[in-house]
């Protein structure tokens, strides 16, 4: 039976990473198509930035309700129906004729992307113990990094084609729909519905009784958790501008004499997703468990490397490329840590809001930080500029981060 259990244990994890793994196809696409997009509808870049930022935000609504969904009815359903209705947005947007439809579909396809990562994260947590939650959960976050590697790869391949922009809403998000759907088919929410019994949670214990309400409110009065998710806003914040701007910053206008800068930029999104694993494993050993100190360190990184990607010129491809794999690997990597403080200070009858929670708050503040970055372009005319303020972000995560301490969770 152990053996039995151990099987259906990553048969879980590996189902819900899979699915998880082509996500991002219907959604870090729009950075590839922002030069054809603001070229199509005569469009500054500053009006690129707010359509980014009705995604993000449409994303950070979504978390403040899917999470606590996640924690009372089946993330096996969750999951798929976000990557329908997400495959649905995606397909309209390829078919709008105005920039202001992009907006709205852009915008419900952040509510509908919303829908996968806190129920997904609630399932993982139904199926692994506490002693190996910080496992799990940088596989969980390696496979979101890996989703942007998948993203950046077909979206290079659709450029290199000469194809338009209106085809990386169309083709990439086909393989979503195959792996929501075989995540529909075969994963369980829980031990218990396989015949197993159900594992117990060794942190934080709550009423069954307790309503919806009940739980935003606990999470609202754990001021170390507060303190958690503002810290993880700012990364998040960074995250997405190096995501989105990167593609902007090294694409420029002559992009196709010179396309080595594309493959540049597939760095990024690979040192990501080495660095979701490798955080997991370096808080537990190097770290000694300190999610915090972990956290803090890959954040003061990842604002070193943005200031040198700032001064580096940007015609030396080797030491950008360089950079772009360190900073996929520094900015993406404390999130496996970020993840695994939710069932730590919370419970497992907290995990799934408070993933939402922790999510929503990094979505608003990277949706805030879009429009300002397109506009500092728009002013300055000077794309490297972007890199200057993502490393103050980097800064303000660590500072704050450091607010709190890990012996006292």
């Amino acid at each position: 039976m152990p053996n039995l259990f151990r099987k259906q244990q990553w048969k879980m994890l590996i189902l819900t990473m899979v699915c998880y793994l082509f996500f991002y196809t219907g959604r870090h696409n729009f950075g590839w198509a922002a030069h054809g997009m603001a070229e199509h509808f005569k469009v500054p870049f500053t009006t690129i930035g707010w359509i980014s930022f009705s995604m993000l935000l449409g994303y950070a609504i979504g978390q403040l309700v899917s999470g606590n969904l996640a924690d009372r009815y089946s993330a096996r359903i969750m999951m798929p129906l976000g990557a329908y209705l997400s495959i649905a947005a995606n397909v309209a947007i390829s078919f709008a004729n105005s920039i202001e439809w992009v907006f709205v579909l852009w915008a419900l396809n952040g509510f509908f992307q919303s829908m996968a990562w806190a129920p997904g994260g609630k399932l993982i947590s139904n199926w692994w113990s506490n002693d190996e939650k910080g496992k799990a959960f940088s596989f969980y976050t390696m496979a979101a990094g890996v989703s942007s590697v998948v993203t950046y790869l077909i979206s290079i391949f659709i450029l290199q084609e000469d194809l338009e922009w209106r085809i990386l809403f169309r083709l990439p998000v086909l393989l979503l729909f195959v792996t929501a759907t075989l995540f529909l088919i075969f994963a369980r929410d829980k031990p218990s519905e396989l015949g197993f019994l159900d594992l117990e949670d060794n942190f934080v214990k709550h009423s069954q009784e307790d309503k919806w309400l009940d739980r935003y409110k606990d999470i609202f009065r754990n001021k170390g958790f507060l303190i958690v998710m503002l810290s993880f806003a700012f990364e998040s914040m960074a995250r997405y501008g190096f995501i989105f701007w990167v593609p902007v910053h090294y694409l420029g206008n002559n992009w196709k004499q010179n396309q080595q800068s594309l493959w540049m930029t597939f760095l990024l999104p690979v040192g990501m997703s080495i660095g979701a694993f490798s955080f997991g494993v370096l808080s537990d050993t190097i770290f000694r468990g300190n999610r915090i100190a972990s956290i803090r360190f890959g954040m003061l990184m990842s604002m070193l490397v943005a200031l040198v990607i700032y001064v580096a010129p940007i015609n030396n491809l080797m030491l950008q490329g360089l950079m772009m794999l360190f900073a996929g690997f520094f900015v993406y990597g404390p999130q496996s840590n970020f993840w695994t403080l939710c069932p730590e200070m919370l419970g497992s009858e907290r995990t799934g809001t408070g993933i939402g929670l922790m999510n929503m708050t990094g979505y608003l503040f990277a949706a805030l930080g879009e429009p300002i970055l397109g506009k500092l372009i728009d002013i300055t005319g000077n794309t490297a500029h972007i890199f200057l303020l993502i490393a103050l972000m980097c800064l303000l995560s660590s500072l704050i981060i450091s607010l709190r301490s890990q012996k006292s969770i």
